[in-house]
């Protein structure tokens, strides 16, 4: 039986480093996991994902793939998005089937002090992306948007079916775009593409910028949980899983066209209550410092996640109380 070769942008990222995990434990795929391993936060975490996934440091080499020596169906290669002659010489050697495309310059924050790195990487890219996936004839293209591309005036919960203009941080834009720029290539060109909004991811191995991560080390460091919007802001968590559970069911989808999912757990909390829940597992309070809203911020994020369902049977069954003492006992592991 032949193959299916699998090109996994952002491999050393949280959500890449999650699915690669899962998709090599199927022998029927062969993997190759994609990422620049830049520094916008601690590259050691990224090296020590890339080990879990049987790549050492040591024997990274910039534009080299490297063979894991733990996994048969699993090779890396380190480069940047921005390099179009590497990138067209990977798919020409490679011959991958499909493309899952979650390299990404992350943070909303970080996206108002650093616009251009924000358009070099996700929207110069996101072009090289797609047309590499033309060149090649890719028979399914599955890339990563974002919630935050429903903005502040969209209805509750968020729908597909919603309009998405106007984006409130310059990282929603870059989102948004690439909505678009899918949408143009199916057009023009019949790419099969799979646009997916994720909703607060949170798991094992999540990135140090995102809440739940800094929550945690504050309470482990007795210093002030920074609560932004004074708590009143609602979020919809979802365990690390469930998204690589979705990201796989799309991945077996039959004859995809286009089209745009939420992935999310349909169950927002309140801030508040996310961090009661971290004080109980851990056995500690927290002290808060209550801040304004932030810039680029949303209150509410709430996925309507019927649409996926419905074309693949997607449910999200890890509940914030099984998730966060999984995620803390990771974490207390992890930076011990």
């Amino acid at each position: 039986m032949e193959k299916t070769k699998i090109l996994v942008t952002g491999a050393a990222g949280f959500i890449g480093f999650s699915l690669a995990k899962q998709l090599i434990k199927n022998e029927n795929f062969e993997i190759t996991g994609y990422d620049n391993i830049n520094d916008y936060y601690d590259p050691q975490l990224k090296y020590d994902r890339l080990h879990q996934l049987g790549i050492d440091r040591s024997s990274i080499r910039r534009g080299e793939l490297i063979q894991s020596e733990q996994y048969a169906n699993f090779q890396f290669i380190q480069l940047d998005l921005e390099n179009l002659t590497g990138m067209q010489s990977l798919f020409a050697t490679e011959g991958f089937d499909i493309v899952i495309h979650l390299a990404a310059q992350a943070g909303v924050r970080h996206s108002l002090k650093n616009p251009h790195v924000y358009v070099s990487s996700n929207v110069d890219g996101f072009v090289n992306i797609l047309e590499c996936c033309k060149n090649h004839r890719i028979k399914h293209l599955i890339y990563a948007s974002s919630s935050s591309v429903y903005g502040l005036d969209s209805k509750i919960p968020f729908s597909e079916e919603e309009p998405t203009n106007h984006p409130v941080s310059l990282y929603a834009a870059t989102k948004r775009a690439n909505e678009l720029m899918a949408y143009t290539y199916h057009h023009l060109y019949h790419l099969p593409v799979t646009g997916l909004r994720f909703f607060t991811v949170y798991g094992p191995w999540g990135r140090p910028d995102m809440s739940p991560m800094l929550f945690a080390k504050a309470i482990r460091d007795g210093k002030p949980i920074k609560v932004f919007n004074h708590g009143k802001m609602r979020r919809d968590f979802t365990f690390i899983d469930d998204i690589v559970d979705g990201i796989i069911k799309v991945v077996h989808l039959h004859s995809p066209s286009y089209k745009i999912y939420n992935i999310g757990n349909s169950h927002p909390i309140e801030l508040m209550d996310f961090i009661e829940l971290m004080e109980k597992s851990i056995g500690r309070p927290a002290a808060k410092e209550l801040l304004p809203m932030q810039p680029g911020d949303v209150y509410e994020t709430y996925a309507d996640t019927s649409a996926l369902s419905n074309d693949t049977g997607y449910k999200p069954n890890t509940t914030l109380e099984q998730g966060i003492p999984r995620f803390l006992n990771w974490y207390l592991s992890y930076y011990k």
